[in-house]
């Protein structure tokens, strides 16, 4: 899609991004917004039935007039290459933490609450279908800080057309009998509305817009966009293979240079039911009977596909795991290697994804409610990242390399490499704590060092006790 303008004050980028030129933006103001992202939403649809399995294959006309088969089969390599690269990605938990114990204790406790952790795993299978997600902030009923994922068919974010293209909307909605109802949330309020016509408006305390567009690249290019058409070539030539083996299953009898006796109607009375044919025209000694051969194409057929498959994975970046080249290498360095390319796609992502969430996290956390009067700036600093490849570990190799570290590096970097500690700030105050309790089970239960003393020397200094006169 190209850059195009919708209006005195509209544009769209060619990446689909939209942009306003003003400070301010209200809900007449998001009318010429929807033509563009109807259009959009079209194409986010599209994508969606090739992860879902409703390809366009099984949407074609049937030929009423043709007698061929007309099997029509679905390899879903779209499902397999966004639920692969989602689940190395996102597969095992990211860590958010804070420096300072109390709040970052206060922090953990909402992440456990609001489920962020796993909405974001949504917001990476989104992108990996769309191309891009969006997190919303909210207050609930209760007034406490809430987070949902909302999808690009029912959401957009409108940025300034200043230099920083900063967020000054974001419009979350869905149709109803062909009315579009939702609410747009701007730095200050959030204005519900249908179609045109504004419903209420309230403030909000936020002090910015609420929300956050994530994606892996900038382009907003998703896996199902790089690999749609080579998933519906697949099927196309799948199925082509399949009608052509039931086409030629159905084969052709020869019988040439028999003479057999013929019904009313003209036709040759030949009876097959018992697998016997006779002919008892003496001429019948030199008469041929055999079928008519089919031409075999499996070959360019099978290389057809397989060539197909390689370019599916080749384009998506992914890793076919069920490959046997792959599955062959049992060593923890050639598998890296096999995963080298989705890896630099999920560091690529990963740094999109620190970005928009260290922005979107300061800003709900600055409110106060979660962790308590927290500096926006301070916050910003300090929300630190980490997040962790769904790959088989080496649990031994990444031990021994611990212990190497010891003494070089700090301790919370030394437990950082090893994966099965989601959280080294914790695991340190875990050990502390059990250092305490061994030390006083140590105290507890030995002499102490003066008895010892005595009971070895005979005494203080070596001599023993004497009464006093």
């Amino acid at each position: 899609m190209e850059a195009k303008v919708l209006g005195d004050k509209h544009f769209v980028t060619k990446q689909g991004v939209y942009l306003f030129n003003g400070d301010q933006i209200d809900v007449p103001d998001l009318r010429p917004f929807y033509i563009e992202q109807d259009n959009r939403v079209n194409h986010y649809e599209s994508n969606y039935d090739i992860y879902a399995g409703q390809h366009a294959i099984l949407r074609k006309a049937v030929d009423p007039d043709s007698w061929r088969p007309d099997n029509r089969l679905v390899s879903n390599w779209g499902a397999y290459v966004v639920d692969t690269y989602s689940g190395y990605f996102m597969g095992r938990k990211p860590t958010i933490s804070l420096d300072e114990t109390t709040t970052n204790d206060r922090l953990q406790d909402w992440l456990n609450e609001s489920s962020l952790l796993d909405i974001l795993t949504e917001c990476s299978k989104q992108i990996s279908i769309y191309g891009r997600s969006y997190l919303l902030g909210f207050q609930d009923e209760e007034s406490r800080t809430n987070t949902i994922s909302v999808e690009p068919t029912n959401g957009f974010l409108v940025y300034s057309t200043s230099v920083k293209n900063k967020p000054i909307g974001f419009v979350r909605y869905n149709v109803y009998n062909n009315k579009r109802i939702g609410e747009l949330y701007t730095d200050s309020e959030v204005i519900e509305f249908e179609d045109d016509r504004i419903t209420d408006r309230h403030n909000h305390l936020f002090g910015e817009v609420p929300a956050v567009e994530l994606y892996a690249n900038v382009e907003r290019l998703s896996l199902i966009d790089k690999v749609k058409s080579l998933v519906e070539t697949y099927d196309e030539a799948l199925s082509q293979k399949v009608n052509q083996n039931e086409y030629f299953d159905n084969a052709l009898l020869k019988i040439l240079g028999i003479p057999f006796e013929h019904d009313e109607t003209g036709q040759p009375i030949i009876d097959l039911k018992n697998r016997v044919l006779v002919a008892e025209d003496p001429d019948s000694k030199d008469g041929v009977i055999d079928f008519v051969s089919k031409p075999d194409n499996d070959g360019t057929q099978e290389n057809l596909l397989n060539r197909i498959k390689d370019d599916i994975f080749q384009t998506a970046m992914v890793a076919n795991l069920n490959d046997k080249v792959f599955s062959g290498n049992t060593s923890g360095v050639a598998i890296k290697y096999k995963l080298l390319p989705m890896q630099n796609q999920a560091l690529n992502e990963e740094r999109k994804f620190t970005i928009a969430l260290r922005k979107f996290l300061s800003t709900l956390l600055s409110l106060g409610q979660i962790i308590g009067t927290a500096d926006k700036d301070s916050l910003m600093r300090d929300l630190t990242f980490k997040f962790y490849r769904n790959v088989p570990e080496d649990l031994a190799n990444e031990a021994d390399t611990a212990q190497k570290l010891d003494g070089i590096v700090s301790q919370e970097t030394q437990l950082s490499t090893l994966s099965f500690v989601d959280d080294p700030k914790t695991e340190m105050q875990r050990m502390k704590d059990e250092g305490i309790d061994k030390a006083l089970t140590a105290v507890k239960t030995s002499a102490s060092a003066t008895d010892l003393i005595t009971n070895q020397s005979g005494g203080l200094n070596g001599q023993e006790d004497k009464p006093a006169n």
